[in-house]
């Protein structure tokens, strides 16, 4: 069989599997005369190994492959198990999303979870969008903003994450991410004087958080890096969607869409709200955007340090100092309800 890895140091955070690895691991799901064409890893992820697999018989699949646990923080643990629990869920999108073929916990084979999935049709969105002149990706954004609003009208029980336990209240699902982030980026060696300052925010403002009270499904990565469009269609058309490994129970405003959707106002990106429904305008729903906004950046300095871009997550100290110093501007709940 043909093994294509990408090249990485070798203390990279994604490590590469084996040939024998990756035919074991076949075997075990499609059966044990199994035999292998090939396998390519997909350089596109940033957390799981994934590969290409082609069999000899020329069915295709996708092997993602989770980090040894010893390797996962605490804001990042368990990702994949929390995406097998939460594949009931998302049944009103689930023919845009890949088939679970097989999926192994075990550790049996290598210290690793690890799941088959179908190929999801299509081109990935950020390479197939530039084939469109930028006023024409409007669509595509009509597109995520109907299928966020089809996840967001999924009610759970509980906040959390979706694999539980689950807790009862949205502001004690919000602390626990954030007293996550900072012991994680204790441990990696970075300041995280900034994110305590966002938790004792939130704590100030529990009873703000906590006017959300019914739990609803959230993506929690949903952008064009894991969405597929189709690459003939006269407009950019989503085709499929896959990485659902962050989602989790509560506030559809706080998920990744959202602040993705809203981060450039007055550009093709306004079409998302035509499908997806205007924000609450209330003073609690603004002063919780601000909370959310803020754990968004602290969050994705820990995924810049795992990929070692330095340079990056220096700039998010600046970013989240303005965060801050907006949260400060509001100075009491009378102020924050408006």
């Amino acid at each position: 069989m043909l093994l294509r890895s990408v090249a990485r140091e070798s203390g990279a955070f994604q490590q590469p599997l084996t040939a024998e690895q990756v035919l074991a691991m076949a075997r075990r799901a499609f059966g044990a005369g199994t035999e292998l064409a090939s396998a390519v890893e997909l350089g596109d992820g940033t957390y799981n190994s994934t590969y290409r697999v082609e069999l000899d018989s020329g069915d295709e699949s996708i092997l993602r492959v989770a980090p040894e646990p010893g390797r996962q923080l605490r804001a990042e643990r368990d990702f994949m198990r929390s995406e097998h629990a939460a594949a009931p869920y998302f049944a009103p999108i689930a023919a845009l999303l890949p088939r679970t073929l097989a999926v192994d916990f075990t550790h049996d084979l290598l210290d690793r979870d690890y799941m088959f999935q179908s190929v999801v049709p299509g081109v990935p969105a950020r390479v197939g969008l530039e084939n469109y002149p930028r006023a024409r990706w409007t669509s595509f954004f009509r597109d995520l903003g109907s299928i966020s609003k089809q996840i967001h009208a999924v009610r759970g029980e509980r906040f959390g994450p979706v694999a539980g336990p689950g807790v009862a209240t949205w502001s004690e699902a919000v602390l626990a991410v954030l007293a996550d982030i900072v012991a994680d980026l204790e441990d990696i060696g970075l300041d995280a004087d900034d994110v305590r300052e966002l938790a004792a925010a939130a704590l100030r403002g529990k009873e703000i958080l906590d006017e959300v009270g019914e739990p609803r499904l959230l993506h929690g990565d949903l952008w064009t890096i894991n969405v597929m469009i189709e690459p003939d269609a006269p407009e950019p058309t989503v085709s499929g969607l896959f990485d659902c490994d962050r989602a989790h129970w509560g506030d559809p405003e706080s998920d990744w869409a959202i602040y993705r959707a809203a981060g450039r106002p007055g550009t093709e990106r306004d079409a998302f709200w035509e499908t997806y429904g205007p924000l609450d305008d209330g003073a609690g729903a603004r002063w919780r955007r601000l909370v959310y906004e803020a754990r968004n950046i602290a969050a994705v300095r820990i995924e810049r340090h795992r990929l070692g871009k330095q340079d990056s997550v220096a700039g998010t100290y600046d970013e989240l100092g303005k965060v801050l110093s907006r949260l400060r501007r509001t100075t009491g709940e009378a102020e924050w309800r408006g």
